[in-house]
């Protein structure tokens, strides 16, 4: 017998779950991505295994840029159950790519063991192996809210014998490390401390004469391969727009009678954001985009061919709480499917070109119904005509965005 906990399961979820079990059928095409997460906690808790990877899978294969935006969350969750496997090896491998995702966080001291000795025990974790062991004394000491905050001179053995307790599953995992600087004693007393006696004279030997004999298990260093940047064939730049899309987006900021080629394209499109309908809030766009200029904003309309943005080269500043003038911004819609045409529209009337609210999305020009572009929330987003020279959609209706993408434009080296 097993008794399910199901104060935090909405009726939706519970319908989804009783008539997979009835029926072994999910039908996943018009849930929110948030809502299928979820689902894959409660399928676990319904001890469902084959619903259970079959969620993963499918939030790994087609829902990755969701769960890059929540990274931290679906980290943290996925590690509190060792039936999400296939998640922890997602997690991982782009954490053994990117450390310090996590090293750096503010969550990092309240990391779960489990997840701590599943990345420091990978062959391919890109860090150097000091830096690896202070952050996991850092993590120890931080389990330890005991222990004494004094300097490695007033610290008693009790107090090594504690970390090192704290850390023994950890340990098993050391490697060769090279301590650099000429003040050697005090860099190494934590970790003589911490590691067995003969370990530790092993791993001195090594430092100094890497050819010595050894007696003592010590696992070779990793292998840290040099940072090279994704070619954009293995990884496309957007999920909303093509480089054709950004050369012409890039002529129209230097306001070229002709469209750059992909070739001659002089700006490269860092990305600032990227999410979807079910995933918006204004708190998470401000958070990243405040304060940052020579933006692209590019949205896709849910269930039509349509691709929207708009471009502005001030800066956004939630501060304002409304318009800010702006001479060189524009909108846009581009050439894509059914639409066939791109159509440009600069701005017109420069002292409403940019509203700043922190409660809405990205809007240029008025804001609510009268917006020339303008996304309020999860579901709402007005294109009107109000501030720019022309309208870029036919209807004033307000409509649903799927995929929204934030760019800052950076001229190539």
């Amino acid at each position: 017998m097993k008794t399910i906990n199901l104060k935090h399961t909405s009726i939706e979820q519970f319908e989804v779950i009783i008539k997979y079990i009835y029926g072994g059928v999910i039908l996943l095409e018009n849930q929110d991505t948030s809502f299928i997460f979820d689902l894959l906690i409660m399928a676990n808790e319904f001890l469902l295994e084959e619903l259970t990877t079959f969620l993963e899978k499918h939030l790994i294969k087609e829902k990755s840029h969701w769960l890059r935006l929540h990274f931290t969350q679906i980290y943290q969750k996925s590690f509190q159950n060792n039936q999400f496997q296939n998640l922890q090896k997602w997690c991982n491998d782009f954490l053994v790519k990117y450390p310090t995702k996590i090293f750096d966080s503010e969550e990092f001291t309240s990391l779960q063991e489990n997840a701590l000795v599943s990345l420091i025990k990978r062959d391919d974790l890109q860090m150097e192996e000091l830096k690896i062991w202070n952050y996991v004394i850092k993590w120890g000491i931080a389990q330890n809210p005991n222990l004494p905050s004094s300097g490695p001179e007033d610290l008693t053995r009790e107090y090594f014998q504690t970390l090192k307790t704290t850390l023994q599953n950890c340990l098993p995992h050391i490697r060769y490390f090279q301590i650099p600087g000429d003040d050697i004693v005090d860099k190494i007393e934590p970790y003589q401390a911490i590691l067995e006696k003969d370990l530790w004279k092993d791993i001195m030997k090594r430092i100094t004469n890497p050819n010595r004999e050894i007696s003592s298990k010590i696992l070779p260093p990793r292998i840290t391969l040099k940072p090279t940047l994704p070619t954009r064939a293995m990884e496309p730049f957007s999920t909303v727009i093509n480089e054709e899309y950004a050369a012409e987006i890039a002529s129209w900021i230097d306001k070229k009678a002709n469209p750059y080629s992909i070739e001659d394209n002089p700006y490269e499109f860092k990305l600032l954001l990227r999410g979807t309908r079910d995933d918006f809030t204004a708190t998470t766009l401000w958070k990243l985009c405040d304060k940052q200029e020579n933006t692209i904003v590019v949205m896709k309309v849910k269930d039509t061919d349509e691709i929207l943005g708009g471009y502005n080269p001030i800066k956004w500043d939630k501060s304002v709480g409304s318009w800010t003038k702006c001479n060189d911004s524009f909108i846009f819609s581009l050439k894509n499917g059914s639409i066939l045409s791109s159509i440009l529209s600069r701005v017109k009337n420069t002292k409403y070109a940019i509203y700043n609210n922190s409660c809405y999305g990205p809007c240029f020009g008025a804001f609510c119904a009268e917006g020339d572009l303008c996304m309020l929330d999860q579901n709402v987003t007005y294109c009107s005509h109000y501030a720019y020279e022309i309208a870029i959609r036919n209807t004033k209706d307000s409509f649903s965005v799927s995929e929204y993408e934030v760019f800052q434009i950076q001229k190539k080296n």
